[in-house]
């Protein structure tokens, strides 16, 4: 077995790192479900009525947990955006 020696400042600086490194991945990873602030900004849309019409015509998934709150799925918002992409020449 072997021993590792550590000064204190190296040790906790070690154990900052470890910490930043886990919540820089927790947060990369996205929510699938977005509000719809995170949505119009992803779409880069201002009008609520816009995302209210991309709902309501069934181009973005929606999940209505309850009355007032709805959210946007992350995948089909991508879907959304890939399939309105225009190719280069």
């Amino acid at each position: 077995m072997e021993v590792i020696c550590l000064q204190d400042e190296a040790f906790y600086t070690l154990i900052e790192r470890v910490v930043e490194r886990i919540k820089d991945k927790n947060t990369s990873k996205a929510d699938k479900w977005l509000s719809g602030e995170e949505t119009m900004k992803m779409l880069r849309i201002t009008s609520k009525t816009t995302l209210q019409k991309l709902r309501d015509e069934g181009k973005i998934r929606y999940s209505q947990p309850e009355k007032k709150i709805i959210l946007y799925d992350l995948d089909s918002i991508n879907e959304y955006l890939n399939k309105n992409a225009k190719s280069t020449f």
